[in-house]
């Protein structure tokens, strides 16, 4: 229920201004000048709710998943930006400024004052250059910590502009009750921005983590391990994720995401499989025990805690394994009874972490570039290997966990509903966007 009442809530956000300028916003004007400023409410609508969208708020990325909520942010973005690009050509130059004899109260007129019409003109050039950024981030060579300053700060510029020109430029926008809608609206937008990159990094400068150790899984691969200092520690579910910050203020956007595979049930010490890929995950190696770290989080639903399924299956590629292993590991401890089936796949050999650990699971390694001497499954995670390791029943009842490279849980997710797995039996999160 928790989706179609998220869906809910986004639908009465985004219309009520298009809903109450109906209410309050006098006679009608000729159809294409009523459309093109519902389009313009709409798109300035969308845009403020896409603060919280991507706000990184629990209550909403938690039920349904960051990569669900991060979709439909980039999703809502385009189509916002497709109502601004349409909403001024719809006027078709309606004659405008100065009093009409059969509009004395200039309800049926629009404004040519400069002024008020420069805030918008600023918005719809800035917000294609937003999303197009957006969209062609990691083909332009942007820091991540580079990018989201600028996605930030372009935001709030927009929203104050559209603010401007929404209240002094249209004829809804400047009627009281919209004004001050408008207002409250934009309030909170804002509030969200504050609260990620003011009132998070506050919060998490009281709770600091500590480097206990760092040890090198695989020839790309380690284990950073961390504890609290002085509190009690995160409580999380196996399978979750935090954004992790390591040797650097709370206020700093050097933070990365990454899955914990460490179990609740083993204390208080948190651990992360991380592949070195990026800037920090280069240096991973070099970080000395003592290290300050902060976690915000955690994030994510790959858990199978409450679950009924009789049995779990987990599907890893890669570094993939991370949030698996922790669901492994606190099955153990907590004397879960259901059957669990794994499948693990790499590229080589040297890649396969934790392997003395998972000899005890019944898994099954898949290597895409195996040496002469390998006897187990080669290739790739495809929907061949699914049938061969899943019996009939058990891709009817069990409940599946995936994580990896987009393409194999895309992959596997269409095979598997084509087999007649439930949706909801089908657990994953992706973090490559285009």
């Amino acid at each position: 229920m928790k989706p179609l009442l998220l869906i809910i809530a986004y639908l009465a956000a985004v219309t009520l201004p298009l809903v109450l300028s109906w209410l309050f916003g006098g006679p009608p004007r000729l159809i294409h000048q009523e459309l093109a400023s519902g389009l313009g409410i709409l798109a300035f609508s969308m845009i403020l709710m896409e603060f919280v969208l991507s706000g990184r708020f629990k209550s909403i990325s938690n039920g349904v998943g960051m990569d669900v909520t991060m979709r439909f942010h980039q999703v809502m973005a385009r189509t916002a930006l497709g109502f601004a690009l349409l909403h001024p050509f719809l006027y078709r130059g309606t004659p405008s400024g100065g009093q009409r004899p059969w509009d004395p109260t200039r309800q049926l007129t629009i404004t040519t004052d400069f002024s008020a019409l420069f805030t918008g003109i600023a918005a719809f050039l800035l917000l294609p250059s937003l999303v197009l950024l957006a969209v062609g981030r990691t083909h332009l060579g942007y820091r991540y910590e580079t990018w989201r300053l600028m996605h930030g700060i372009g935001a709030l510029l927009i929203a104050l502009l559209l603010l401007h020109h929404t209240t002094y430029a249209g004829r809804y926008g400047s009627q009281p009750v919209m004004t001050w809608v408008w207002l409250a609206m934009t309030g909170v937008a804002v509030g969200s921005l504050l609260y990620v990159y003011l009132l998070v990094p506050l919060r998490d400068k009281t709770r600091p983590w500590l480097v206990t150790s760092v040890t090198q899984l695989t020839p790309n691969q380690w284990e950073l391990t961390v504890k609290p200092k002085g509190h009690s520690g995160l409580d999380y579910n196996a399978g979750q994720f935090v954004w992790l910050n390591v040797g650097h203020s709370s206020f700093s956007m050097k933070e990365n995401p990454f899955s914990i595979c460490s179990a609740p049930g083993a204390g208080p010490e948190i651990s992360f499989m991380i592949k070195e890929l990026g800037d920090f995950t280069r240096t991973i190696g070099q970080i000395p025990a003592g290290t300050v770290a902060y976690l915000d989080g955690p994030y994510g639903h790959l858990s199978v805690d409450g679950r009924t399924e009789p049995g779990v299956a987990l599907i890893a590629g890669g570094v993939g394994l991370a949030p698996l292993i922790g669901i492994l590991r606190q099955m153990r401890l907590s004397g879960d009874p259901r059957k669990v089936k794994l499948i693990y796949g790499n590229r080589v050999a040297d890649q396969i972490a934790y392997r003395d650990e998972l000899a005890a699971q019944d898994v099954v390694y898949v290597l895409s570039e195996p040496p002469e001497s390998w006897h187990g499954e080669t290739g790739f995670i495809d929907t061949a290997l699914i049938d061969r390791v899943f019996l009939e029943q058990e891709l009817s009842e069990w409940v599946f966990v995936m994580c990896g490279p987009a393409i194999m849980m895309d992959n596997v997710e269409d095979h598997l509903i084509e087999r007649g797995t439930p949706t909801h039996r089908i657990l994953s999160e992706r973090f490559d966007y285009d």
